[in-house]
């Protein structure tokens, strides 16, 4: 197996905090942050025990891409990637909420569906909606960005009644919401894919407001392969969707849903090996390109090198 990144404990100058995310570590200086993508692997909000050869650089490289891809619709946050599992760039304050946008009834949205309700998040369901069935038009579903434990659904009335953005502020995160979600739909298509629902994250740099953190990875994405999908939604049968999915269905086949008392069940080599060739697969398919395995012989070495060199 190759040595993957389970965790950094860099230090480095003009340095003044560090903060452990579930799968990724944040170096903050003044005025930039430094993030490591880790190959931590979380799921049912909880991070499991081994981590995962080149999983960070897998999100890390397709976060890179679409954010350059979109950089003419929505400015970002992004000012370098000095190494594969690296990103840095502006210190920004960040939004409150997570703006999910949703093109399909799919995930939560179904569930929920299912249960009897026809509003979600303050948006009215069309009714006699089948499971993965695609909405008029794409509906905007925010959470609350909770610092622990799980985010809450939250409606735009709510946001702005509370004061967590103001009317203006949270028409342009609606606005580029939609643009982004748009474009993200069509190279996904690009690639015979289907862009069925997703996040973005915002951020106050000055006055400005800028796309943060990762966007369109299969960690922050749901995706189903478009051929075959027609079919299958005519027959009522599930989609072959191209996400984490098979991480959360490996765990709960083995008993493990992330509950009080539940064990996480034992990562073999070969489980930790097939989990990181199937990231592999999903960075290849998505952006159309050969994933190229970057050295990991000596990797937190490798990205404190690099990291370093960008800070000069």
């Amino acid at each position: 197996m190759s040595n993957a990144v389970k965790e950094t404990q860099f230090q480095f100058p003009g340095q003044i905090g560090f903060y452990k995310g579930k799968v990724r570590d944040v170096y903050i200086f003044d005025r930039e942050l430094v993030v490591v993508a880790s190959d931590r692997i979380s799921a049912f909000d909880v991070v499991l025990p081994k981590p995962i050869p080149y999983k960070g650089q897998v999100l890390n490289q397709i976060a890179a891409k679409f954010l350059a891809a979109t950089a003419d619709i929505v400015p970002n946050w992004v000012s370098a990637t000095p190494d594969p599992n690296v990103t840095i760039g502006k210190k920004c304050e960040p939004f409150k909420v997570e703006m999910v946008i949703r093109g399909y009834m799919a995930g939560h949205a179904a569930r929920e569906y299912k249960a009897g309700k026809r509003t979600l998040c303050g948006v009215e369901l069309p009714e006699h909606m089948r499971e993965n069935d695609p909405f008029p038009e794409p509906i905007i579903t925010p959470t609350t960005k909770a610092s622990e434990g799980h985010d809450e659904d939250i409606s735009k009335e709510a946001i702005l009644a509370q004061g967590i953005v103001s009317p203006e502020d949270y028409a342009v995160l609606e606005k580029y919401t939609r643009a982004l979600f748009k474009r993200g739909q069509e190279m996904a298509s690009e690639m015979g894919l289907i862009l069925v629902d997703t996040k973005y994250e915002f951020g106050k740099f000055g006055d400005e407001i800028l796309l943060i953190d990762e966007i369109h990875t299969p960690d922050s994405s749901r995706y189903f392969y478009a051929d075959g999908y027609e079919e299958n939604q005519d027959k009522g049968l599930p989609q072959k969707q191209l996400s984490k999915e098979f991480v959360r269905q490996w765990l709960i086949s083995n008993g493990f849903q992330g509950k009080e008392g539940q064990t996480v069940p034992e990562m073999t080599d070969e489980i930790v090996e097939s989990i990181s060739d199937r990231y592999i697969e999903l960075f290849e398919k998505i952006t159309g390109e050969k994933f190229q395995k970057a050295e990991t012989s000596q990797i937190t070495k490798r990205i404190e090198t690099a990291i370093l060199a960008h800070l000069g």
